[in-house]
This record gives structure tokens, sequence and C-alpha cells, in this order.
């Protein structure tokens, strides 16, 4: 024991002990602490000031503004009901060309996969070239089995025009297009064949289903 030791009271010698042990003992506490919140105050860090894409839980792209729609380019009551809609030429619509019928098939699987829900989603195959439909597809893809409606273009070229500048706006006019109630775009999804990606754009359309009801007509 040191000469300074002995002119501290054994009494002070404790409870300096003691205090540089509880202080110990609250560093380590607060670096546990610390730890245990990293991934929470990373996750607020990334939402918050990394934005945007912190906050992106879309798999399909948002339409920023929403992109209004003239039920007069269609003929087809858009007004209180989701729309998925693809424009194809039937000419191209064949057993031989995949892409088309990937499409197709894509859609009416999505529609199925709301279940009851599906009623309401309409499903709109825009005719671009206004050729007959391959008997084969029509069976398949009509309105009693698969829930579509096919139209052609708008005859009248302005409207024609009209629809042909929305339906290709930010380069979407080969995507699945999708209509709100109101009726407006407000996401696109792409034409997929992988199961994972079904998953994503089927979780985007039960989201909107079970949070957006306004404007129906159920």
């Amino acid at each position: 024991m040191s000469d300074k030791e002995l002119l501290i009271p054994a009494s002070q010698m404790d409870s300096a002990v003691i205090n540089a042990q509880t202080r110990r003992g609250r560093i380590q506490m607060l670096l546990l602490l610390l730890f245990c919140a990293a991934p929470v105050i990373a996750s607020y860090f990334a939402y918050y000031v990394i934005k945007p894409e912190g906050g992106k839980t879309n798999f399909g792209v948002l339409v920023q503004p929403a992109q209004d729609v003239d039920g007069a380019w269609f003929g087809v009551p858009l007004k209180g009901k989701w729309t998925l809609l693809l424009a194809r030429p039937a000419s191209e619509c064949h057993i031989k060309n995949e892409s088309c019928l990937e499409a197709l098939f894509l859609m009416r699987q999505l529609r199925i996969a709301m279940g009851r829900e599906s009623g309401r989603v309409q499903l709109l195959w825009v005719n671009t070239d206004g050729a007959p439909i391959d008997p084969d597809v029509a069976t398949a893809y009509d309105e009693k089995a698969a829930g579509f409606k096919v139209v052609n273009l708008p005859a009248d070229p302005k409207l024609n025009t009209e629809f042909q500048t929305w339906l290709n706006r930010e380069g979407a006019g080969s995507q699945i297009q999708l209509i709100d109630p109101s009726p407006a775009k407000m996401m696109y999804f792409p034409v997929t064949n992988s199961p994972k990606e079904f998953g994503n754009i089927k979780k985007d359309l039960e989201k909107l289903l079970r949070l957006n009801h306004k404007g129906e007509d159920l």
C-alpha cells in the first residue's frame, strides 16, 4: 500500500472503488443499448435522411401525378373499377408469340389471385391493330372465362392521338398499366414470368385494394 493510500480513509477507498465499478457498468450498459439500437437508428436514418428509396415498398412504378383517363377512348366504363390495361396488336397475339401470351396470362392470374376481391378488378386489352383475334387466344382470354374486355383503338384521330400519348408516357406503352377508380393511371408493371415478381405485383395490388375503396362502384 502506498503512502498516498494510507492517507485515504478505508471507507473513502471503498466508495471510490464502488463508484468506479458503477461508472464502468453504466458505460457497458450504454454500449450494449447502442449496439442493440443500431439497426433501428440505421433504418430511421435511411428512411428520413437518405430518402426516397429508403421508404419505397412498391414493386410497380408509381405514376406521379396520376394520369387521367378519358372514357371516350374505349367506350368501356372505367370509373368505379380498378383496371389492368394492356395494349397489344392482335396480329402478334398468337400461340407462337410468348411475350404477348405471357402478358395476358399474367393479367388473368393477377385477377384470380385477388380471390374474393377479384370482382373489383377488370382486365382491358386494347387491340392496337384491329386485326381478328386468334380463335384459341380469344377462347382462353374472353370476358366470361378470364374477365377480359377487348377494345380497338379510338377511330377518331384526335382521341387516338390522345390515347397513344397517354399510353406511351414515361415509356410505359408495353407495360401493364393500372388504372384506379377515379379513373387515372397510377402505376404500371413489367410483363414477367418470374414467380417472385408475380408475387411482388400481387402484393402491390392487394395492398391497393385493401387500403383504397374511395370512388369504387361495388
